[in-house]
């Protein structure tokens, strides 16, 4: 998929070429003009202040663009140059490997296909150099990206190699056919730099052709010289989606942060489930198991408490200042929830395996289905906290007050086979109720975050259809 939205990438970027060959510098004033003051009036209106920053964005390209051309005019007028340029045309590795080396230098594809445009308009470039230096051009655009992700991992270094291995077959392939293609281009009544911003459109639209089908079998290819390395483990508590690029762009780093926060509640999830297992079992090993899970689970609370932490720092409009605090309200919870597991319910199954007791019938039964309640609260709220749905947070609300009856019925049954003095009842009287007691907080926890969206829901107008009246009152209940 990266690489396929690579190859569409590109064939985007040569049609802004098409356009660009025109001066467009008088724009990128007004522009900049109408992007800052717009920020500045938007600053904290979401996605009105994200347009204006993207005028802003545009706007400085057209700047850079302008300032390549200004500093590289004086090339149009050496005399020097052509006697540089001219043993090139005689010379087709020679050409595109020089005009790759400058595309690097001045790490933009787009800018040197115009700077060659630029060059060709004043006739120091013909069209037989002109589209030997717009080939090399392009395959020094794919060793830009290279470069540039290099550090980041074994899958960006797949999708640009790949994306550089693509490129060097249809420069190739072109090369071959060039003499063909500029005898065609010459019954063309174009001038040279129009034919020479057309080609840089036409080599990627030919690369889509050829590559676009079959980018699976180059999928595997790469992955096969480029395997991924034997000892290259992550650590559970290791993030996977906090990128650190993304921070300027609050957007972004949330949803990475909301992505890292899922994680972190599939990985609690996990350990609620097998606390199950552990009273069940007597199992010593399992409780020292989820109790090093509970480690990972602090790590990882650490590193988005700290992303989150550091975006605060950019200007985040009500609605992102809103999700920002539906997050870290999240992961902390989640956090409580590890401790709760790791320091009470395993203390709990350590002392049962300790002195061997065993429930009764019935209150293992009660255990069992108060536990699964729980989980199934557990899985609701990370499908609340993705969806912000404020009908389920309802649900979920209700849901609590449901775990509560259960609770309070759960206590009244167990009193019951106390006076009918059942021996498994009176040596694990305790270890029940405070078993109960423990799932209950946990999925106080849970529930936390249904509150925050319903709050949010009556804040900007989404109610739910069957309330339970003002989000206030209900926090009484948490």
């Amino acid at each position: 998929m990266a690489i396929a939205v690579v190859i569409g990438a590109d064939i985007s970027t040569t049609l802004v070429a098409q356009v660009l060959i025109f001066d467009l510098s008088w724009l990128s004033p007004a522009l900049l003009l109408i992007g800052i003051a717009g920020h500045m009036r938007y600053e904290h209106a979401g996605r009105r202040r994200h347009l204006f920053r993207a005028t802003i964005g545009i706007g400085l390209m057209l700047l850079s663009l302008a300032l390549i051309k200004q500093a590289s005019a004086p090339l149009t007028t050496s005399s020097t140059l052509p006697l540089i340029l001219g043993p090139l045309e005689n010379d087709p590795i020679t050409a595109i490997l020089f005009a790759a080396i400058l595309t690097y230098v001045m790490h933009s594809s787009l800018a040197a296909v115009l700077l060659f445009a630029a060059l060709a308009s004043n006739n120091i470039v013909d069209l037989d150099l002109g589209l030997l230096l717009v080939l090399g051009a392009n395959l020094g655009g794919a060793f830009i990206a290279f470069v540039a992700t290099y550090k980041d991992g074994v899958a960006a270094k797949r999708i640009t190699i790949s994306n550089i291995l693509m490129r060097c077959i249809t420069v190739l392939i072109l090369s071959l056919l060039l003499p063909t293609i500029i005898e065609s281009l010459k019954q063309l009544d174009f001038s040279t730099t129009r034919h020479m911003v057309n080609f840089h459109v036409a080599f990627n639209v030919v690369l889509a052709l050829i590559f676009l089908p079959s980018v699976q079998w180059i999928a595997k290819f790469v992955e096969k010289i480029i395997p991924t390395p034997k000892n290259a483990t992550t650590s559970p508590a290791e993030p996977l989606y906090l990128d650190d690029k993304a921070i300027d762009t609050p957007v972004v780093a949330l949803a990475a942060a909301a992505r890292e926060t899922l994680r972190m509640a599939e990985m609690v999830e996990d350990m609620l489930k097998q606390t199950i297992d552990t009273f069940k079992q007597n199992n010593d090993q399992l409780a020292n198991s989820i109790r090093k899970k509970d480690n990972n689970v602090d790590k990882l609370y650490y590193a988005i408490k700290l992303y989150l932490v550091r975006l605060t720092q950019e200007s985040l409009d009500p609605k992102e200042g809103d999700r920002h605090l539906q997050i870290l309200t999240f992961a902390t919870n989640l956090e409580y929830i590890g401790d709760i597991i790791d320091k009470s319910l395993m203390e709990l199954a350590r002392k049962k395996i300790q002195k061997q007791e065993r429930f009764s019938d019935e209150g293992w039964q009660e255990i069992k289905s108060f536990h699964k309640s729980v989980v199934d609260n557990m899985r609701l709220a990370q499908t609340i906290f993705l969806s912000e749905d404020p009908e389920l947070a309802q649900q979920l609300v209700d849901n609590k007050k449901s775990i509560r009856m259960a609770e309070r019925q759960s206590a009244h049954e167990h009193f019951s086979r106390l006076k009918e003095g059942l021996p498994e009842s009176f040596a694990t009287s305790a270890l029940h109720m405070d078993i109960i007691r423990d799932y209950r907080r946990i999925n106080s926890y849970v529930t936390s975050v249904a509150y925050a969206i319903l709050e949010n829901a009556e804040k900007y107008g989404r109610h739910s259809k069957k309330s339970a009246g003002p989000v206030t009152e209900q926090y009484q209940d948490i």
